[in-house]
This record gives structure tokens, C-alpha cells and sequence, in this order.
């Protein structure tokens, strides 16, 4: 239930944030292989589980902690897939010389041109490994490979909050740590992430991540503050 609502989340909130190729194709941005959004799956399939441990008066508190750790390394494995299959989860433009501080990690690190990704961005190649054709296409110019940092990212903070788990004897504040995470993680790689402005200069994934910052650091200093009195 939580992975379907989740599913149809980020659909919903992909084109959302890309209304103008909704209107112009919806029905081939809807089953397209790309376009998955995931600040609406996650809160999506949040509300699917928030309704399921109602039903069944199971404590919010406590599943929530025990999902904020796969919940994050989810996360940072699924933007693994999001570069492997060019998904249009790319940062924007980097024309600028890798600096020679990073010269032990490959240049596809700092900047990359997504040959045959999935949703058929850039220019057709002269030689694609593609048998049927149609994944034929590369970035004209390298971008920042975005997916890459929040892998990383997301593999790290998986581990601190891992390594948290027990360190919290109140349910939710675990989780609320990871809504700050993934707040501070997001908000932080939007600056080099290709995304539309929708607010302010402020994109969609900028105010959600601001959202879930505020969110987090109030259930964690609520949850805090109660079970000390």
C-alpha cells in the first residue's frame, strides 16, 4: 500500500512540477520511464502508512523510527539507479575544469553527458550501443551529476542515523532527525540541480526540504521537551 501510494505520489508531483509537458503530452508523460518526483512519494506513502497504523492502532511513534533508516538508504540507492538510467535527476550545466584537488576520482564525477538515458535528452549519438535505437541520446554540453552527490549522501546519512537508532529512548525522534536530514540534504544540492523555480526563486524540492526542516527539528524538540516532564 505504501509503495503504490508512494509510486503515484511521485508521478503526481513530477508533473506538477513540470505542468507545461504535462499539458503538452500527458498521456506520454504519465507512462513515461522516467519523471518520479520523490518528496511526493515519500509524503505520498507517508499518508498511506499514517492511515494504515491508525486503522490498526499500531504507534505511530515507533514504526516511524524504524523506517527513517531504510528510508534514507532507499534514498541514496535509488538515486544510484537515477544516474545509471539518466533519468533527467541531473544538475545543471558544468563547463568549468575539474579542479585538480579531484584528480583521483574519474571526470564522469564532476561532469557527465548521460549517453543513452532514458528519457532521450541531448543530441543523437553518431554510435549507440542501443540495438533497438531509441536510447540514442547524450548532453550536448556535461552537468553536474547530481544523483551521484545524493547517493553519497544518502549512504552517509544512513549510516549516522544507524548508528542513532538507540540513542533515543522517546518514539519519532529518530524520525524527526531524518526529516531534517533529508530536509538539509536536498535544499543544499538544489543550487547545482536542474529543477524549475516555482516561488520566489525557490523551487518545489527547496520548499518541501525547508518544510521538512522545520518539520523535524519541531518533532524532535517536541517529543524531547514531553519526555522529560
Amino acid at each position: 500500500m505504501s509503495a503504490l501510494s508512494g509510486l503515484i505520489g511521485a508521478k503526481i508531483f513530477h508533473q506538477l512540477e513540470n505542468w507545461n509537458d504535462f499539458i503538452s503530452d500527458p498521456i506520454g508523460q504519465l507512462f513515461s520511464g522516467g519523471g518520479l518526483t520523490f518528496y511526493g512519494g515519500l509524503i505520498c506513502g507517508a499518508l498511506a502508512v499514517i492511515a494504515y497504523v491508525k486503522k490498526y492502532k499500531i504507534k505511530t511513534g515507533i514504526i516511524a523510527d524504524v523506517m527513517a533508516a531504510p528510508l534514507m538508504l532507499a534514498y541514496g540507492v535509488g538515486r544510484i539507479g537515477c544516474h545509471m538510467s539518466g533519468d533527467g535527476d541531473w544538475g545543471i550545466p558544468n563547463l568549468n575544469a575539474k579542479p585538480g584537488w579531484l584528480d583521483f576520482l574519474p571526470d564522469w564525477t564532476w561532469g557527465y553527458t548521460y549517453p543513452n538515458n532514458v528519457i532521450r535528452a541531448g543530441e543523437r549519438m553518431e554510435i549507440c550501443s542501443d540495438p533497438l535505437g531509441i536510447y540514442c541520446y547524450e548532453l550536448a554540453n556535461p552537468v553536474y551529476p547530481t544523483s551521484v552527490y545524493e547517493a553519497l549522501m544518502g549512504i552517509i546519512l544512513f549510516t549516522i542515523i544507524w548508528k542513532l537508532r538507540n540513542s533515543f529512548k522517546t518514539p519519532g525522534m529518530l524520525f524527526g532527525l531524518y526529516l531534517v536530514f533529508n530536509g538539509l540534504e536536498r535544499f543544499s544540492i538544489e543550487k547545482i540541480r536542474i529543477n524549475n523555480e516555482l516561488y520566489n526563486g525557490l523551487t518545489q524540492a527547496e520548499m518541501i526540504s525547508t518544510a521538512l526542516i522545520l518539520l523535524g527539528l519541531g518533532l524532535f524538540f517536541w517529543l524531547k521537551k514531553n519526555s522529560s516532564n
